[in-house]
């Protein structure tokens, strides 16, 4: 059997096949790594598009790599993105960058919109709870800059005349002992006073009682001028009833339901109005020429004095205006005894401070009153043996019968021509010579806390000593203390500071006419109706806020009276002795030593006729 022979192949033909071979393995190495990166590189930009854009930046162009070239590329620290090189994607890169930015821009306005309708819920929500609130359209009328009444207006209520204008018709009933038709005259100032000792000024001077506040204040509301039919916007409401007067008819020889039916009957009207509503009376206020404690009658029982008109639970809601207020309960407010001045124009008033700037004054001191010889406490039997017994000291002595203490003139003259004025407690903590005093000039000085620095709060400096001196009644009643030798010892540029501080204080301590209005000087009215205005308004946003006075202690309120602004706590005083009492059986603090100085009141002002 023949075999077949084997193919020959030449050696110039094996190493051509061979590198032929080799070649097409090349060309398929390459092509496959280039596929390879291509498809890595598609697969990390469209795949995983969501890489962020310094990923992207750090990609390179990268060419097919032996391990030679790969290695040399070794960093010791991070580069920084300025030295790395430019993707060949950068339209990529540009989109993707794009894609997260507008993501975020989304992100966030979509947070702002979800945020947005929740703010605009609240504040909506907010408006309407501040809506809500009757009195909101009397707080913003202060925001109406171009309405000089804006946070300012009075809204009065025209009661029924029972409860004042029927009261002057029987003027004759008004006072035991006093006829009081001539008080009541000239819209409350009384008869006019001649200027025979050229002591007054040629107008403005009337012979006006001490009591007759009621009237002048209601007949001064008349020439405010933010009056308002509208209640929605008042900032305070008036109440026009005659209390001191209907008080004034029955305190002697009637019994306690004839003194408390005018009261029971004005409470039980106003809060069927729909301004009573509004706040429960607590933006409602009502003058009384007299002093509290004819209003505030402890028991039923008839030998109680006076009414309980302050002590009525709408009453309570109500501010008072009198002319001598309780250190103890917080519905009261002391405002001036009314003086014998009652100027129609800022002239008048200008003109008289002038004249008291001048004046020669040649008493150091002087003292116009009668001694207290029942009542143990009282320092005036001592006052007046000083005045005797000083050479600079003068003495208008009053008693029973005729007396030159009941003169106005002989008593402005003595006040005029004396630097300082003696004022101690009258038969209640306060006495209207204080501000007789204050008018003719002269400095006075105090022996108790509660003659002047409790009490008118609104119209008296609360740095008491730039226009007053103060000596503790037991410095007079314990020590013996000269009051010659204490008043002596102060500078004469003090004095004459304290002096000038007392005739600034003059327009605010006096009323004006009535039936007219100063143009611009303030006068007592005005103090304090702004006063009350600036009461009830911190009430309202004390409301608004959810403030609440929940440690305010009523028996206190004297301290809070001395506060400065923003305070709202009280603590130990120095002044704690003064109004420190032993409590009664029905908790009052000098409730019963109250109403019998309510009683010696009444007892002087009969023996005073």
């Amino acid at each position: 059997m023949r075999r077949r022979p084997a193919s020959t192949i030449l050696p110039e033909q094996m190493d051509k096949g061979v590198s032929k071979n080799q070649q097409n393995r090349l060309c398929f190495l390459a092509s496959l790594s280039a596929f390879f990166w291509i498809f890595l590189l598609y697969f990390h930009f469209v795949v995983l598009g969501g890489s962020n854009v310094n990923e992207s930046s750090q990609l390179s162009t990268i060419p097919v790599a032996t391990e030679s070239s790969y290695s040399a590329r070794v960093f010791t620290s991070p580069p920084k993105v300025t030295d790395l090189p430019k993707s060949r994607y950068p339209e990529l890169i540009k989109e993707t960058s794009h894609d997260k930015s507008k993501e975020k821009e989304t992100a966030q306005l979509t947070t702002v919109k979800k945020e947005t309708p929740d703010l605009e819920k609240k504040k909506e929500s907010r408006d309407q709870e501040l809506e809500n609130y009757p009195f909101m359209r009397a707080l913003r009328t202060v925001e109406n800059k171009s309405d000089p009444c804006g946070g300012r207006y009075i809204y009065v209520h025209d009661l029924p005349p029972r409860f004042n204008e029927d009261m002057l018709k029987e003027c004759k009933s008004l006072s035991l002992w006093t006829n009081m038709c001539k008080f009541t005259s000239n819209a409350g100032c009384g008869p006019p006073l001649e200027n025979v000792e050229g002591v007054f000024s040629n107008t403005g001077w009337y012979a006006t009682n001490q009591f007759a506040v009621d009237v002048i204040f209601s007949n001064r509301m008349k020439q405010y001028e933010c009056l308002t039919n509208d209640s929605s916007i008042a900032a305070a409401i008036f109440v026009p009833f005659y209390a001191g007067f209907d008080i004034a008819r029955y305190l002697w020889g009637y019994n306690t339901s004839m003194r408390d039916a005018a009261s029971l009957d004005l409470v039980n009207w106003l809060m069927k109005r729909p301004e009573w509503k509004i706040m429960g009376g607590k933006d409602h206020f009502l003058v009384a020429g007299r002093i509290t404690w004819d209003f505030r009658r402890l028991t039923d029982l008839e030998s109680d004095w006076g009414n309980k008109l302050l002590f009525l639970p709408a009453a309570k809601n109500m501010s008072m205006l009198v002319v001598e207020s309780s250190p103890w309960n917080a519905n009261d407010f002391g405002i001036p005894y009314p003086t014998y001045f009652h100027p129609a124009k800022d002239a008048d008033v200008l003109i008289w401070q002038d004249r008291m700037r001048k004046l020669e004054r040649k008493w150091l001191f002087s003292f116009a009153g009668a001694p207290r010889p029942g009542n143990t406490k009282s320092i005036r039997g001592q006052l007046i043996d000083q005045c005797r017994t000083s050479k600079v000291g003068k003495l208008l002595e009053c008693d029973f019968g005729e007396s030159k203490c009941h003169s106005p003139s002989s008593i402005m003259q003595m006040f005029q021509s004396s630097l300082f004025c003696l004022q101690p407690q009258g038969d209640s903590y306060t006495r209207r010579s204080a501000f007789d005093s204050m008018l003719a000039g002269c400095i006075p000085v105090f022996f108790h806390p509660g003659s002047a620095y409790t009490q008118y709060t609104w119209h008296l400096p609360k740095n008491f000593s730039s226009y007053s001196v103060f000596i503790p009644e037991d410095d007079i009643r314990k020590r013996n203390v000269s009051i010659e030798e204490r008043l002596s010892q102060i500078p004469p540029e003090q004095v004459k500071a304290m002096r000038e501080e007392v005739i600034g204080l003059i327009p605010r301590l006096i009323y004006a006419d009535p039936r007219s209005k100063l143009e611009t000087l303030k006068d007592a009215f005005d103090v304090a109706v702004q006063a009350v205005i600036g009461k009830v308004t911190k009430l309202r946003k004390d409301i608004i806020e959810g403030l609440t006075d929940e440690n305010f202690v009523e028996e206190n309120s004297w301290k809070y009276d001395l506060l400065e602004e923003g305070q709202r706590e009280v603590g130990p005083h120095e002044w704690d002795p003064f109004f420190s009492k032993p409590k009664d059986q029905n908790g009052d603090s000098g409730g019963s030593s109250s109403s019998e100085a309510a009683k010696n009141s009444w007892k002087n002002e009969q023996r005073e006729q």
